[in-house]
């Protein structure tokens, strides 16, 4: 069965792109007095509608579309969307333009009506792809076929990267949001690109496309839009999907459908080529061998909808749309949208009365085909094709103006993404559409007019909004500039500012380029290649003045870096030394390996002479080393090891050996031996503080310098988990949470000492007072203080104890680091060396502030405090048995010695009626302080900054011993700590030192093996062999578990039954006694000192 009803000359010209199709029907046409040629999209049309006016004049040239019309009155030559050709005009010439379309499934029927319907008086032109061969020859069997050979060769290159593709590259995407992915990524890489999408307006698409013609930008991002016969000179295409939404399913693009997408690399005589991005990878080879070669498989039938329609009512109208096609090439096309709405509305009640006439069934059909643009709301388009509806079949059968009105007005907003932007152009469309029905609005010119100038000042926002968003001008500037490989005008300021091509890239620090960071900007490759480019010229010049540049120049910064010019230029690294770093230039893209080492030389050279000059007394000592006297040298060497301070007790033993000529060559270099540590006092001032913790940072290989003290501050408060190390290291010891500068911990240990030394004299003159009060007064029978009415176990405070009670006293003051009041004048310079902490008493000679120190023993102080017992008569008559039980024994404390047995007891019986608010006020006041404890003075807390708490803490870091406030006591107070503490606590610390050693040495003559967990204890096992219980080796035992410390030893164990001691108490110090327990007479059980010893012992509760 043939359709065809050609007149005149009917043609096919069928060949794949770049061919030449269009062109040569475009001249075709202009060879005839009129002509129509129909186009699938409306860009399309509007690009070769422009290409004719150029020719023939805009009086003689056409545009139709469904939303733009453009009709001169002596218009010759018709340029149209295939659905909007007026088909009923008379024209010598007719084309439509990519007839493969009949086959599409939703406007398929469109292309196949005019493929079987239109013709040209004289000569008509179908243009497509060869696919479509077969299916003209059946419908049109008498049609003239021509194939045309491409003119450019097509390749596949295979995928690359989204960031490497070359210039005047087209990456298409099918999705909006893929398309700005894309699009987003080339900005950040190449500068920028241009967008083209089906929903763009042909203004904007034009704004877009002219970006990319100009070579503003070097890249296009589009949809499929682009295979539609859109000319530009793209030389690449590359696919970032193959797969596409088709209104219903995502499914994988058919290799026709690739090839048109294709085609549009190479135009005319240039080569093409196409490939994938890596994201998606490669093509099938038979995919490549189809689309190079132009090989697909033909089309079977194509898409038909019966044009002859029934408008006698609204069933028959369905009916004569869902006709069957009349020959086995045609195949009816599914439910499009406006079949829908029709079958929606007709059946509507209110529409129902309306519905009488053809006339008006033919009205509904043409308001169901205003086309929704959206695509996204079909509801709410439904109901505004009902209004129209509504509107045209009442009253003046005119669309209201007022209406009108509400709709357009809602679409004058320019704000909004680009999304928004474009939903509102859509919409606007739909407007432009209906106001070109001159027959439903009155004045159709005025609201033609409002439409187009909405949907131009959209069109011109969303451009602006696109270029924004996708295009960097300053980026797409410098890539154009290093392709083109030309030379680039650019000034680099004194400031630093790099200038090229008139756009502010960014400035130079030292020899590093720092792009502009400003907002909207980001790093990109092509400015860092530009402002390489541009600055290698500057860069001779620049290093030579770097070279000569005065030292003044060069600073430190907060890394320790060697700064010039702004930033920096080096960097220092540990050497093995720390007073003499390594010194190393910054990787710069700027500088070679000569110039590296040039920058390298000049930082080195700054960094020696401003150590020198920071460090001037310790850097003189170090270069005087050698000429020193050996014991000497080795306290210089070990002070340059540690950045001029040091502290004291490692190096103990080897101070306790230098000779006075040592002393006096350290004392010439200027070293202070202090009673902690040892150092330069120039060390402890600002500017080498911060250069020592720079120096420190870099020996330890740490990032930054942890916080210093501000300058001029004694003191600094302790971070969180801060390197203790690192603060002893620049001259502040740690001391509790505080970190004390050297020689104000010298200060306040002398202080402390004065306070020690002032205590115990303060005692000792109030005894002499008391003493010599009491000798002047005379006995009494019945005084409570006669010795012959004491209790057996009191004494006159003012007579020495006899030679039993002073060794039992001396038995508690050895083990407590107490002595007895009344003896305690007489023994101060004897036991003066318990009055230093264990810093102190290891030195002959310290500072000036610590004056030395007598090494007097336990056992000479007790000698002595026997001889002076001796000395002295005491009346040691015994005691009335009534008067001792009366008079109850005194409580003494374990911190302090017992008072005298006179304070305890009332004079006289008048003493008892005291008033109560007296002996309150006395007890409240504060106990006063045992010979040798005092307490932190407001100049103690104010030379270290420290509060009465804190002091506690930095006062036990120097070695005394705090005993906590009490409500009876008052403050927080201090005393020196024994000698056996002191030796105890250094034996503890020497074993430890010891077993670390130990484990180190094991871990080393062990090496550790693969899968093997080794643990090693605190302290070496103990030798011998094993005692094996009864279960080692063996199975284990049935029944229950023997129990334990309850029924009997246990099994396989001996037992054990020596006689225990009592379990001290674990937050006790162990006593023990130095003083010997020999008496040289019969000891009276019931003195003071006895009781005292009974109690101190744990003998007696």
């Amino acid at each position: 069965m043939s359709l065809s009803s050609a007149a005149g000359r009917l043609t096919a010209v069928l060949g794949p792109t770049n061919t030449g199709k269009t062109y040569l029907a475009i001249e075709r046409m202009l060879g005839h007095e009129s002509g129509m040629i129909g186009f699938p999209l409306r860009l399309l049309a509007r690009e070769n509608y422009d290409r004719i006016v150029r020719i023939k004049g805009a009086n003689q040239v056409a545009l139709i579309t469904g939303e733009e019309k453009i009709v001169p009155p002596g218009a010759r030559y018709f340029v149209c969307t295939v659905e909007s050709m007026p088909v009923e005009r008379t024209v010598s010439f007719l084309a439509v333009d990519e007839i493969q379309m009949a086959a599409d499934p939703e406007r398929g029927h469109f292309f196949t009506d005019r493929m079987l319907n239109a013709r040209g008086t004289n000569e008509t032109m179908l243009l497509g792809a060869d696919t479509i061969r077969p299916v003209l020859n059946r419908l049109l069997p008498d049609i003239d076929i021509v194939a045309r050979p491409r003119f450019s060769k097509l390749s596949y290159v295979g995928p690359k990267k989204a960031t490497r593709l070359p210039r005047r590259s087209a990456v298409v995407g099918f999705s909006a949001n893929e398309v700005y992915a894309i699009a987003e990524l080339i900005r950040r890489q190449r500068g920028g690109t241009a967008i083209v999408m089906g929903a763009l307006s042909p203004r904007t698409r034009n704004a877009q496309v002219e970006m990319f013609q100009s070579g503003e930008v070097e890249y296009l991002v589009a949809t499929d839009a682009i295979g539609m016969g859109l000319n530009m000179d793209v030389n690449h295409v590359w696919f970032a999907s193959l797969r596409k939404y088709d209104g219903r399913t995502l499914r994988p693009l058919r290799n026709v459908e690739l090839a048109q997408i294709a085609g549009r690399a190479g135009r005319h005589m240039n080569d093409g080529t196409f490939g994938t991005t890596t994201d998606v990878g490669g093509l099938e080879p038979d995919t490549v061998e189809a689309i190079e070669n132009h090989r697909f498989d033909p089309l079977r039938d194509v898409q038909w909808r019966n044009s002859a329609l029934d408008f006698r009512s609204v069933p028959a109208l369905i009916a004569s749309l869902n006709r069957p096609p009349p020959h086995a090439a045609l195949q009816r096309v599914r439910e499009q949208d406006d079949q829908i709405a029709l079958q929606t509305l007709g059946v509507r009640s209110e529409f129902l009365p309306r519905l009488h006439a053809p006339a008006r069934v033919k009205l509904l059909w043409e308001v169901c085909q205003v086309p929704d643009f959206r695509k996204t709301m079909t509801e709410e388009h439904t109901h505004l094709l009902g209004e129209l509806f509504q509107h045209l079949t009442q009253g003046g059968e005119r669309l209201p103006e007022d209406w009108i009105e509400s709709h357009v007005k809602r679409l004058e907003r320019y704000d909004g993404d680009i999304d928004t932007l474009m939903a509102r152009i859509a919409h606007v469309r739909t407007w432009t559409y209906i106001s070109h029905r001159a027959d439903w609005i009155q004045r159709a010119t005025h609201w033609q007019e409002r439409a187009r100038a909405i949907e131009d000042k959209l069109s011109d926002v969303l451009h602006q909004r696109l270029t924004q968003r996708f295009v960097d001008r300053r980026a797409a500037l410098l890539v154009r500039k290093l392709y083109d490989e030309g030379e680039m005008t650019t000034s680099v300021a004194e400031a630093g500012e790099v200038i090229v091509e008139g756009e502010h890239l960014g400035r130079i620090e030292g020899f590093r380029f720092v792009p502009d960071t400003a907002e909207g900007q980001t790093d990109q490759k092509a400015v860092l290649s530009a402002a390489l480019r541009a600055l290698r010229e500057n860069l001779p010049a620049r290093l030579q003045a770097f070279t000569n540049a005065p030292d003044g120049e060069l600073v430190f910064d907060a890394q320790l870096r060697v700064c010039w010019g702004g930033g920096p230029v080096a960097r220092l690294l540990p050497s093995g030394d720390v007073l003499a770093p390594k010194v190393e230039a910054l990787p710069s893209d700027l500088l070679d390996g000569p110039a590296r080492e040039d920058v390298r030389k000049r930082a080195a050279t700054w960094v020696e002479t401003r150590i020198r000059l920071g460090l001037s007394e310790l850097m003189d000592a170090r270069a005087t080393q050698e000429q020193l006297p050996a014991g000497a040298r080795g306290v210089v060497f070990q002070l340059c090891e540690n950045l001029g301070v040091l502290p004291r007790r490692p190096i103990e033993q080897q101070l306790a050996e230098l000779s006075d000529e040592d002393r006096k060559a350290l004392a010439k270099l200027g070293v202070r031996i202090g009673v902690y540590s040892l150092y330069f006092p120039s060390m402890l001032k600002p500017v080498p503080i911060r250069l020592r913790a720079g120096l420190w940072m870099v020996a330890h290989n740490r990032d930054v310098i942890p916080a210093l003290p501000a300058e001029g501050r004694t003191s600094i408060d302790l971070p969180r988990d801060a390197e203790r190390d690192f603060y002893a290291a620049i001259g502040y010891l740690p001391l509790g949470g505080h970190a004390i500068r050297a020689d104000m911990v010298e200060r306040l240990a002398a202080m402390a000492r004065q306070a020690v030394r002032e205590s115990r004299e303060a005692a000792r003159r109030a005894q002499q007072e008391e003493r010599k009060a009491e000798g002047a007064k005379p006995a009494r029978a019945g005084d409570a203080k006669s010795p012959r009415t004491r209790p057996s176990g009191a004494q006159p405070s003012g007579a020495a104890p006899s030679g039993d009670e002073i060794t039992e006293w001396a038995i508690v003051a050895a083990a407590f680091g107490e002595i007895e009041p009344a003896a305690q004048g007489e023994l101060e310079d004897a036991a003066a060396s318990d009055a230093l902490p264990a810093e102190a008493t290891a030195s002959e000679d310290v500072a000036a502030e610590a004056p030395a120190v007598a090494e007097d023993t336990a056992e000479a102080a007790r000698a002595e405090i026997v001889e002076a017992g001796e000395q002295q008569t005491v009346d040691t008559q015994p005691q009335d048995t009534a008067a001792t039980e009366a008079e109850p024994a005194p409580t003494v404390s374990a911190e302090a010695p017992a008072e005298p047995a006179a304070a305890s007891a009332p004079e006289t019986e008048g003493a008892e009626a005291e008033p109560a608010g007296t002996q309150q006020a006395e007890r409240a006041q504060p106990k006063p302080l045992p010979p040798g404890h005092f307490r932190a003075t407001p100049q103690m807390m104010s030379l270290v900054g420290c509060p009465e708490p804190q002091m506690a803490d930095v006062l036990r870091g120097l070695g005394y011993r705090v005993l906590p406030p009490t409500e009876e006591g008052g403050p927080h107070s201090f005393s020196v700590k024994p000698r056996f503490v002191r030796e105890r606590e250094e034996q503890r610390e020497r074993q430890r030192q010891q077993q670390r050693e130990h484990r180190e040495q094991r871990r080393r003559e062990r090496p550790e093996r693969p899968n093997e967990r080794q643990f090693f204890a605190d302290s070496p096992r103990r030798e011998g062999p094993n005692r094996d219980g009864p279960n080692r080796g063996g199975p284990k035992p049935q029944g229950p578990r023997p129990e334990q410390g309850k029924g009997g030893p246990r099994e396989g164990r001996p037992r054990d039954d020596r006689p225990r001691g009592p379990r001290r108490d674990a937050g006790g110090p162990a006593l023990r006694l130095y003083a010997t327990t020999e008496k040289k007479g019969e000891s009276n059980t019931d003195s003071p000192f006895a009781k005292l010893l009974e109690l101190k012992l744990g003998g007696k509760k």
